[in-house]
């Protein structure tokens, strides 16, 4: 599964592929990964067997444009989504690169390894045609000199990339619950609601020992990082950068089936 996975995502940062080919190799690759983490559990669970390990992992994000704390907060929001916890070293304004730390189990890690990359490149893309699509379009209205539509283009680009992840995060929470809640109603099928192994005390101990991860992931990140300092949130902010951002996030292809809307809550208001 893992071999696959890999192979898919060679094909979407292939070059030589279309966007929509490139979303739809993705797309595969994070659902196979998020089927793969539910019924692991469900499998551990099952025999009876301890939880998944949980360990650490550094990902570098790039600081280029200076929108390095934007990528920090939108990656650090889908890596929440797959119950990991983060923090950020060398987090400031400059173009230079910076490292999420992540706590989490093994499974989540190692998927997250694999699809932050894809869903970058995805988030990336977005970002660059839709803030140079907004400057084309304000340059329109007014005489903008160049130094303020460069200032416009920063902060649209960083409202976007923030807004792209929370979108994504939320569809990721949204798919894992519906799989969880999935397996549970076959397995109350397949039982017949009784027996000692059937398959509701497996999805019951599945759905525990995923609850499970979520505290052991905190014991560990608490353990890990006992007095971790809070940074400043970037003042910039774009409303039309958001509303896009959220908007392609919701939108884009990630194999997760239905949108947030479609049975998930979103959390973007009409005044936003």
């Amino acid at each position: 599964m893992v071999e696959r996975v890999r192979g898919l995502l060679r094909m979407a940062e292939d070059p030589a592929v279309t966007d929509a080919e490139s979303q739809a190799f993705t797309a595969k690759a994070a659902e196979l990964m998020t089927r793969h983490a539910i019924a692991e559990a469900e499998a551990r669970a099952e025999r009876g067997e301890a939880p998944d390990a949980i360990n650490r992992m550094d990902y570098t994000v790039t600081g280029v444009g200076g929108h390095g704390k934007a990528r920090v907060r939108a990656l650090a929001d889908i890596a929440a989504a797959y119950g990991c916890q983060s923090a950020v070293r060398g987090n400031n304004a400059t173009n230079a690169d910076r490292t999420i730390i992540l706590v989490g189990t093994v499974d989540a890690l190692e998927a997250l390894r694999m699809l932050l990359p894809s869903i970058s490149m995805q988030m990336e893309a977005s970002a660059r045609f839709m803030s140079s699509t907004h400057v084309s379009d304000i340059r329109e209205l007014r005489n903008y000199t160049r130094s303020e539509l460069e200032t416009e283009r920063k902060r649209y680009y960083r409202s976007f990339v923030r807004a792209y992840g929370q979108a994504v995060a939320e569809r990721i929470r949204d798919f894992r619950a519906r799989l969880q809640e999935a397996a549970s109603h076959e397995g109350a099928e397949d039982s017949g609601g009784t027996g000692e192994n059937g398959g509701v005390e497996s999805s019951r101990g599945a759905e525990l020992v995923l609850r499970d991860d979520v505290h052991r992931v905190s014991e560990e990140f608490q353990r890990q990082f006992p007095q971790l300092r809070k940074h400043r949130p970037e003042r910039t902010h774009s409303a039309a950068g958001y509303r896009a951002g959220y908007r392609r996030g919701r939108e884009a292809e990630l194999g997760l089936g239905a949108s947030v809307n479609a049975g998930g809550t979103s959390t973007l208001t009409e005044g936003e």
